[in-house]
Order: C-alpha cells, then sequence, then structure tokens
C-alpha cells in the first residue's frame, strides 16, 4: 500500500487561506467605503487624535462651489 501524500490536504488549506485573504480584502474596502462616506470617518479621526481634517474638507468643498 503506498503512502498518503499530504497534497489534498496542502491544496486544501492554500484554498482556505486565499479565500481568507479575499475576504478581508474586500472586509476591509467594505469598511473604508462606509467610513469614508459617512460622519463615522470624522470621529475614528477625532477618537485617534488627529484634528483638522472635518474643517480642511469644508474648506476645499467650499473652494470648489465658488
Amino acid at each position: 500500500m503506498a503512502p498518503r501524500t499530504l497534497e489534498p490536504l496542502a491544496k486544501r488549506l492554500f484554498k482556505g487561506l486565499i479565500a481568507l485573504e479575499l475576504l478581508g480584502v474586500f472586509g476591509a474596502y467594505g469598511l473604508f467605503h462606509k467610513m469614508n462616506t459617512s460622519q463615522v470617518y470624522y470621529q475614528s479621526n477625532e477618537w485617534a487624535g488627529v484634528y483638522g481634517i472635518r474643517e480642511q474638507d469644508h474648506q476645499t468643498w467650499s473652494s470648489k462651489s465658488d
């Protein structure tokens, strides 16, 4: 009887890893999109100690409409 190889197991683990990576990438993009299109973006930056982004955006948007 021939010894079993680990090749099928390795292929399944590799496919699972690729699927997990893709879920992570799409999840990160979804979170970025949600934060980039809502007020949560400004709140999260202010909680992190980054201030002035809201004002810079407002100033940029105001100058575009002139």
